[in-house]
């Protein structure tokens, strides 16, 4: 039991090192970077940008070291980039298989195609949890090495809440997984869903008159500024974005069980 998971996560050992050295340094350039700046200049030029801007790309306190992180990592790095990714990796999975003739040889095997799905979906908690631990940690160390401070159960539970947000984002490319036949396709929607979903919730959703459209996104209940600064989240969204990643990986179930290999 759980052989294809520990195979899956096997082949994405590689891959969720390099991406978290990737990171940890891109990281470590930001937070030096940092301390090369005039705090309370930055903080000038976002009191003249309209605040549907600032709530767009996380530059809420941005003169402050967790407002800074916040803008500059967790809004593009976290939200946007590592939810591509995810939604990309994810969304080879299956269609990657079928389109080679290696499903074939998988569904041979006296496991179900649900359990089968649940079990390659599995191995992402790989990536996912090394790159919150990792960079997180990493995130931290280096604060402090610059000589500034910040609350380290907040900077936990912005990782701690970008998980499910992280998940949902992969459910999505599970779903084009099993929708289509080739791998370079669902890959490609997977990039596109993303991008247009964030689009939805930072630009479109704050035009007047648009804002319910926020609802239809996932970036739309993971907002990491407010947590790096004072703690602040709603249990709702969090409940929202466990609820969907279950749905969402329980419709690529049904719809794997149904589709003709």
């Amino acid at each position: 039991m759980f052989e294809t998971t520990r195979y899956e996560m096997s082949r994405r050992v590689r891959g969720t090192v390099i991406l978290t050295v990737g990171l940890s340094l891109y990281v470590a350039f930001i937070i030096w970077y940092f301390s090369l700046l005039d705090p309370s200049a930055y903080e000038q030029i976002a009191e003249s940008l309209p605040p549907a801007m600032l709530d767009a790309f996380g530059m809420q306190s941005i003169g402050s070291i967790e407002g800074w992180l916040g803008g500059q990592i967790y809004t593009f790095l976290w939200l946007l980039g590592l939810g591509i990714y995810f939604a990309y990796a994810s969304a080879g999975v299956i269609a990657g298989d079928i389109e080679s003739d290696r499903m074939d040889l998988l569904l041979s095997f006296p496991v179900s195609r649900s359990q089968l799905l649940a079990e390659k979906f599995a191995s992402f908690l790989l990536p996912v949890i090394s790159l919150n631990v990792v960079v997180g940690g990493v995130t931290y160390g280096l604060v402090l090495a610059i000589g500034e401070t910040i609350d380290p159960m907040h900077l936990a539970l912005a990782h701690l809440l970008s998980i499910p947000y992280l998940l949902v984002c992969a459910a999505i490319g599970m779903v084009l997984s099993v929708l289509v036949d080739r791998a370079a396709v669902a890959e490609r929607a997977a990039i596109g869903l993303i991008f247009v979903l964030w689009l939805v919730e930072s630009a479109v959703g704050a035009a007047e008159g648009f804002a319910w459209i926020q609802n239809i996104s996932p970036t739309h209940y993971y907002s990491p500024t407010p947590v790096l600064i004072d703690g602040s989240y709603e249990l709702v969204d969090i409940g929202i974005l466990i609820a969907t990643f279950l749905s969402l990986l329980i419709v690529s179930q049904i719809l794997f069980e149904r589709r003709d290999i």
